[in-house]
């Protein structure tokens, strides 16, 4: 491994011209789970460290007085874990972080380091596109706000552009009867890659649902928004056949892989079963059960 620079700015604008200088050769370490593991075992080497720990807009939590919520890119887990608004408002989102490795891990580990990873089965992901989050990014030509649905291209791939860096993370306000679920699919009890994950999010207004999104992960190159879960979902008492529906719609968006921790029938199958297990318990949360 050839010798690396290390710098921890507490600025943005400073951070993005060292991030952008480097000319790709540099890394950013959000929290440092994902890309410490790669450099250690050569998938990557990284001329330029540019840790964002340091830079308050990106490690803060805020709650605005309409209810929306910004939270920086490199907020942990555990940071998060600790606001109790957000977890009372968003507990899918905030429980799918919380899937994520152990309890030291957690200390670590970021929404944004979990979305611009590019994992196809990164928990995370299809949580905070069924909350429909938005992502503010900053690179040397200014902000931009990319819809997190539209973040994910492939394995290790994402939209963001090769100067720009994750600031923060934005999650519209709620109607009252609202709520979101995440599950997943692993092999083992705990500390596992998800075979499939599943988050949903709901708006019920008198026994009916007025708004869906779902997200579902691991099951094809990218993290899928599955819009015709979401279309069976709306207009519906989410009775036992819409729920089928819309978990036929998962199945059918289904591009997944055969692994040793799933084959492509298990994949598509326990995605529909999770879809319904996400929306009932979603449901329960809305109608404050």
């Amino acid at each position: 491994m050839s010798d690396i620079q290390y710098l921890a700015p507490t600025t943005l604008d400073e951070a993005v011209s060292a991030y952008s200088g480097a000319k790709g050769s540099a890394h950013i370490l959000a929290g440092g789970t994902d890309l410490l593991v790669q450099m250690r075992s050569g998938m990557v080497n990284p001329g330029l460290i540019v840790d964002i720990k340091k830079i308050e807009e990106i490690t803060s939590v805020k709650e605005t007085e309409d209810g929306v919520f910004v939270v920086g890119a490199s907020v942990s887990g555990m940071e998060l874990a600790n606001n109790s608004n957000f977890g009372k408002t968003w507990p899918g989102v905030l429980e799918a972080l919380n899937l994520i490795g152990s309890t030291q891990i957690q200390g670590r580990a970021s929404l944004g380091g979990n979305l611009c990873n590019g994992s196809p089965a990164g928990d995370s992901v299809p949580a905070l596109i069924a909350a429909e989050a938005l992502l503010t990014v900053q690179g040397p030509n200014g902000r931009r706000e990319i819809p997190v649905k539209e973040v994910p291209v492939s394995p290790g791939k994402t939209s963001l552009a090769d100067n720009e860096i994750a600031v923060s993370f934005s999650f519209p306000s709620r109607p009252a009867g609202s709520a979101d679920a995440y599950l997943r699919m692993i092999p083992r009890t705990e500390m596992d890659i998800a075979v499939v994950g599943c988050g949903v999010s709901l708006t019920i207004e008198e026994n009916t649902c007025t708004r869906a999104c779902v997200g579902l992960g691991a099951v094809a190159p990218k993290v899928l928004e599955v819009e015709g879960a979401a279309e069976a979902l709306i207009g519906s008492q989410l009775d036992e056949d819409t729920i089928e529906n819309a978990a036929e719609a998962c199945r059918a968006c289904c591009n997944p892989i055969d692994d040793k921790r799933g084959t492509i029938y298990y994949r598509t199958k326990v995605s529909g079963v999770l879809l319904k297990r996400a929306v009932a318990i979603a449901a329960k949360r809305a109608k404050g059960v």
